[in-house]
This record gives C-alpha cells, structure tokens and sequence, in this order.
C-alpha cells in the first residue's frame, strides 16, 4: 500500500503560481511512477502530468504543457507539481496518485490521495 497526501493548493489569481506537493508513505514511492489529476466540477478526472519512477521522463497534458512542471525527490518520498501562469479553467481539485505504468489513464494508477483544491480566479 502507498498513501499519498496532496498539500499547497489555495486560491490565486489569474497568471499566478502554486507549486502542490504529493508526501507518499508505506511502500518505496520510488517504485511507483506519479501522475497528477484534476477534475472540475461537472467534468471528468483529467489526466494533467506525470513522472517516470527515476524522473527520466516526463508527460504532460497539452493544456498545461509550458506552464506545469512535475518533479518528484524520491529521497524525500514527495512529487511536486508546479503550477504557473494560471487560468480560470485550470480550477479544480488535483489529486497525485501512484501506479506500475507510465500511462495517462487514471484506470492505470492503483492509489490516490484525497485530492486539494486549486480556484483560480479571474
């Protein structure tokens, strides 16, 4: 079992920055790649990024490419998803989760953490 913990989202204004944090605990996190998620309301989960286990690749959802970086410090057992210039629609609530496969299908990733809330106003 993997438990993950999202932290830093907030409320910011339109073009600002958030940087969320995903602390993961039981089994080793470096065994597991990391995805981000967000779903808004009314919409379905979408896939926004994800990391490779060492961090030698890296996928992103063309609405954020350019402005979110994922990284992850495997000694520190925590991801991280940096959030900059943001839009009204990036509004939703992020979810890391933890999976065997490098894939954009939430199908894919076995845990989850309890998500945070991002709103970005305009």
């Amino acid at each position: 079992q993997v438990q993950l913990v999202e932290s830093g989202g907030g409320l910011v204004q339109a073009g600002g920055s958030l940087r969320l944090s995903c602390a993961a605990s039981g089994r080793t996190f470096s065994n597991y790649v990391m995805g981000w998620f967000r779903q808004a309301p009314g919409k379905d989960r979408e896939f926004v990024a994800n990391i490779k286990w060492s961090g030698s690749a890296v996928m992103y959802a063309d609405s954020v490419k350019g402005r979110f970086t994922i990284s992850r410090d495997n000694a520190k057992n925590t991801g991280y998803l940096q959030m900059n210039a943001l839009k009204p629609e990036d509004t939703a609530i992020y979810y890391c989760a933890a999976g065997n496969l490098w894939r954009v299908s939430s199908t894919l990733y076995d845990y989850w953490g309890q998500g945070t809330q991002v709103t970005v106003s305009s």
